[in-house]
């Protein structure tokens, strides 16, 4: 099936967000389509492997609002490359908002999808805004602290917390962001993530599919992301479906973390397991069956009937 892709923007807070709209091509007149809000994870941007997930969607006849967070990308907002969960959260429905005032969208067959970072937040808004039907989280973010403590060394984490504290200090008499690398190999400098895997696929997208995307990231976000918990509302997602996906090999969003917080939801609820690390679901078999799976949650809880 062909789909269209259309350029557009919605208002979130005080700011501007852009997207990409995705509607099959072909499809009956007058008869609105269901329709998921999606984005991506950390200081991440649209065109980051994402487009394969919402086509796939729109060819199984659910439309599929691909934006990017204000501060990021291709949206407008300030400060720049600030990661709040709060705010993404809050765009998150402001997107669910513009989807319920298109005339091609069914408002009565809304889901969210998201991927590690924003897996976590689909998990919020999924547990309070109603007019969420189904949930995909894709090597989601669970428990950032937890998470943290989990990924990190003791004296990596103990560094995060003190350019939080640092910051925070530092903002007490001044204006203005500090900014830091969004991502770094191992022994290059500081960063909020010190990974060569994580690294290499960044600098790798930003040279083929995304030079949007800058490596850096407001010093300011720290605090915010360490208090971030998400999966501490699953129980509360439940009676909307929820497809969870993991990476079986993830060193970022721990596997354990994702089965326990799994364990908590209530049904209607599937686990995916797929084989690699975090970054095997953007690519190749992995992407392959994570689409999948996705798509046909979506189409049984969305669209069938």
């Amino acid at each position: 099936m062909t789909v269209e892709r259309r350029n557009i923007t919605f208002s979130s807070g005080h700011a501007s967000c852009a997207g990409w709209f995705f509607l099959p091509a072909e499809r009956a007149a007058n008869v609105p389509l269901p329709a998921v809000a999606m984005a991506h994870g950390m200081g991440a941007v649209k065109e980051m492997y994402l487009e394969q997930f919402a086509r796939r969607f729109a060819e199984a006849g659910v439309a599929a609002l691909l934006f990017d967070y204000r501060g990021f990308g291709a949206s407008d907002g300030a400060p720049r490359h600030k990661i709040a969960p709060r705010d993404q959260m809050e765009d998150y429905r402001s997107a669910l908002t513009w989807l319920s005032l298109r005339e091609e969208i069914d408002a009565e067959r809304l889901g969210i999808w998201g991927t590690s970072f924003s897996g976590g937040h689909v998990l919020h808004v999924g547990a309070y805004d109603p007019r969420v039907k189904a949930v995909v989280s894709q090597v989601g973010a669970m428990d950032l602290y937890a998470n943290a403590r989990q990924v990190m060394s003791p004296e990596q984490f103990a560094a995060f917390q003190k350019l939080a504290v640092d910051e925070r200090l530092r903002r007490d008499g001044e204006c203005g962001e500090v900014y830091i690398a969004n991502a770094l190999p191992p022994g290059e400098g500081p960063a909020m993530q010190v990974d060569r895997e994580t690294y290499d696929w960044l600098i790798q997208a930003q040279a083929t599919v995304a030079p949007s995307w800058v490596n850096e990231v407001a010093v300011s976000s720290f605090e915010a992301i360490l208090e971030h918990a998400p999966a501490k509302s699953i129980e509360r997602v439940s009676p909307r479906p929820l497809l969870m996906i993991l990476a079986t090999e993830d060193q970022w969003t721990p596997p354990g973390l994702i089965r326990d917080a799994y364990e908590r939801a209530l049904e209607p609820k599937r686990l995916l397991e797929i084989s690699g690390g975090h970054y095997a679901v953007y690519e190749g078999e992995g992407a392959e069956l994570a689409g999948a799976a996705a798509a046909d949650w979506f189409v049984e809880h969305l669209a069938a009937g």
